[in-house]
């Protein structure tokens, strides 16, 4: 088994993917900014970048400014964490005398508002904010290391969900908390149409992602995990209150003006390349467990 890296460790992903990969037998190093002694570092310091990846085989690079609205309000810190820290990982892995392969967590918001739906991988690249533009930016530099000799692989993952302890701002745990509580659900635009992953069926892709490269493999296409699967925001929130059962309210507001209106992708790029991945959580299930994990924290709380 390898030794792998998991940067952003300490996040809805990393968490997830962390345990997934010590259940298959790998050791895993983790790196981030809350990590505790030797798990904590931040990859805009190439010295604590350096030092974690000694002795690892692999890379899964997750360590972002991963929030629309964070990157609007601090538009250098964003590119510093999501480009500089990329470019960090990068040149630290061709360096190291073991060249570790790197795997590299992008998302759905560079595709920005697509011209067709479902988005295929190859559709165009027109984000429409700080966070998608770095994003591509770490893309590029991504696949310039491929050509400098690194084996890499990218993926670009679309509005994963499944803990209690995700951000409380974002959309499907704020849905889910607000109608297991009967509080009012504020839906930002609710005509707004996306993909919701589960964090158990992204860990899946990730493993697989991973499991191709440190098997030698060098040439993985892009590819997006996601179910395919278009749902409102007003959709989503009536279900949030229908699983919870509880007279929760729906109040809505304009959009804000650097959201993605719009996106759904087609899962058979992934289906193919990782030997039959598809996501297997439904919205349904996966929000109905998610309403039922804030209850029960309410109850011990």
């Amino acid at each position: 088994m390898s030794s792998i890296l998991i940067t952003g460790s300490e996040g809805l992903v990393g968490t997830a993917l962390s345990r997934h990969l010590l259940a298959l037998g790998h050791h895993v190093s983790r790196l981030d900014l809350r990590g505790d002694g030797p798990t904590h570092g931040d990859t805009r310091l190439p010295a604590d970048v350096a030092r974690a990846l000694r002795g690892v085989d692999g890379v899964v690079h997750l360590a972002a400014v991963s929030r629309v609205v964070w990157g609007e309000r601090d538009p250098v810190g964003c590119w510093q964490t999501n480009v500089d820290g990329t470019r960090n990982v990068i040149e630290a892995c061709l360096d190291n005398g073991s060249s570790p392969w790197v795997l590299f967590a992008s998302s759905r918001e560079v595709y920005g508002q697509a011209a067709h739906l479902p988005v295929t991988e190859d559709a165009e690249l027109i984000p429409v904010n700080i966070y998608g533009r770095s994003k591509v930016a770490g893309e590029e530099l991504v696949m310039g290391a491929r050509a400098r000799g690194l084996r890499t692989a990218i993926v670009r993952l679309a509005n994963v969900y499944g803990s209690p302890r995700d951000h409380a701002d974002r959309v499907v745990p704020a849905f889910a908390r607000a109608a297991a509580s009967g509080s009012d659900l504020r839906v930002d635009g609710p005509d707004h149409t996306f993909d919701f992953t589960h964090i158990d069926d992204a860990v899946e892709g990730l493993a697989r992602l991973a499991a191709r490269l440190d098997s030698g493999v060098a040439d993985l296409p892009t590819v997006h995990l996601l179910p395919g699967c278009p749902t409102t925001l007003g959709e989503l929130a009536k279900l949030a209150i229908e699983l919870a059962g509880t007279d929760a309210a729906i109040c809505t507001a304009p959009p804000r003006p650097y959201d993605v209106s719009q996106f759904y992708g087609d899962p058979t790029l992934a289906e193919t390349v990782l030997g039959g991945w598809r996501a297997e959580v439904t919205l349904r299930d996966g929000l109905g467990q998610l309403v039922r994990a804030f209850r029960t924290l309410e109850a011990v709380s």
